[in-house]
């Protein structure tokens, strides 16, 4: 089972949070937390790397869509960058790939 890693970077009224390893139920908690601490500082984009992810599980996608309902209410952008295909699969099996803001580059992000 790989670990997960959550490298946080602050880049000019942006937060990037890039994903290593597996989003599951073990997880998810380390992201919620790194979530959290990163939407009290109220940037105006988050957005979550994923393309260094190995596997992601209903969980990580539940917790993927809390953080943009966050994000949308709280009127900032959550910005997914599209990870690998065994992730990107779970998202257009359950078509929220139409439905969150997703890019192929985190620069696309905050252009």
């Amino acid at each position: 089972m790989a670990l997960l890693e959550v490298n946080t970077h602050e880049e000019a009224g942006s937060v990037r949070l890039a994903l290593t390893g597996e989003l599951d139920i073990s997880s998810a908690p380390r992201v919620e937390e790194e979530l959290t601490r990163t939407e009290a500082d109220a940037p105006g984009v988050v957005v979550l790397d994923l393309r260094g992810l190995a596997f992601m599980d209903s969980t990580g996608l539940r917790l993927i869509v809390s953080a943009d309902a966050r994000a949308r209410e709280q009127g900032r952008r959550l910005v997914v960058v599209r990870g690998p295909e065994a992730v990107q699969r779970i998202f257009r099996v359950t078509r929220l790939d139409e439905r969150l803001d997703m890019v192929d580059d985190p620069a696309a992000a905050t252009a």
